[in-house]
């Protein structure tokens, strides 16, 4: 039987350099059956029609405006022809054959919804960034990263399903995207794939880690390690997300903690430390859940 199409989906924001490190990585791919699609979410200190000049066999869609993760993502899968989709975040690099364990178990299991490989730091190939999510805390809106910082020895080679995804690379059947839908594009950035994970763990679909694939990840080049930007949506979707995903009583435990313990501990912080940037980045976003009340709906 003929290996069934994947459409590679990436996003580029004014990193053409580092998306063409890439897509050199996926031109030697073991798995030949791909299509290639780069969306540009309207970089303004940009050139990506260089992308298509160097790989002319990718497509390029250069959107009018930035739509952040979840919205350029599901740009790419409107254009998309593939039986799978894998999106992949633009600062990591491939190995050749890290496609195959990731079809080979969604085609094993239907009830598989979505597969993430083990992600290891592009800085350093012995260490870990994921293998696999713990559940997400009722208290703190938080999950952590299984492995995170490990050394890959081994320990972290099981495959099995796990709490949630990874949006820096995720594969995706068509037929779970056609029956759940694509990310919900409010978030804009973080948290919209642990919302679609849920989304898609509700629908009945299991939610996987293939430790038998694995990429290198140069980690958050797009927004910065520390930024304000990054500050101001972690701490607006984090509530988001528990206001979308979480059940009564549990919402009500996270408010309590939040309004309690992690709001006024984090104004503390940014206060001492004199990062009034990142205070008022904090507290913007607060205040957006206080005053938009319509989005908690799925």
């Amino acid at each position: 039987m003929s290996a069934p199409l994947v459409s590679i989906i990436t996003i580029n924001y004014n990193e053409s350099k580092v998306t063409l490190a890439l897509l050199a990585s996926l031109r030697n791919l073991s798995y030949q059956n791909v299509e290639i699609i780069v969306v540009d979410n309207a970089s303004p200190n940009d050139h990506p029609k260089i992308l298509k000049e160097h790989y002319p066999e990718i497509t390029l869609i250069e959107s009018s405006k930035n739509l952040g993760f979840a919205g350029g993502n599901n740009l790419g899968i409107k254009a998309a022809k593939g039986a799978y989709y894998l999106f992949i975040n633009n600062d990591t690099i491939v190995p050749e054959n890290f496609i195959e364990p990731l079809v080979n178990t969604l085609e094993k299991d239907p009830a598989i919804g979505m597969v993430s490989p083990k992600i290891k730091f592009h800085w350093d190939e012995s260490l870990i960034q994921y293998a696999g999510y713990t559940p997400m805390n009722h208290w703190t809106i938080r999950n952590h990263s299984i492995g995170y910082h490990s050394k890959d020895d081994g320990t972290y080679d099981i495959a099995g399903e796990t709490a949630s995804i990874h949006g820096a690379a995720m594969m995706v059947p068509r037929h779970v995207v056609d029956k759940v839908g694509m990310m919900t594009e409010i978030y804009f950035l973080y948290y919209e794939e642990h919302d679609w994970a849920a989304k898609i763990k509700r629908a009945g679909y299991k939610i996987y880690y293939q430790p038998a694939s694995y990429i290198l990840h140069k980690e958050s080049i797009s927004t910065g390690k520390f930024s304000p930007l990054k500050t101001y949506y972690i701490s607006r979707n984090r509530l988001l997300y528990a206001r979308r995903n979480f059940k009564p009583i549990h919402l009500l435990v996270s408010i309590l903690f939040q309004c309690l313990v992690s709001i006024p501990k984090n104004t503390i912080v940014f206060i001492v430390k004199r990062e009034f940037t990142h205070l008022k980045a904090f507290w913007n976003a607060i205040i957006w859940n206080l005053t938009h009340h319509q989005i908690i709906h799925q």
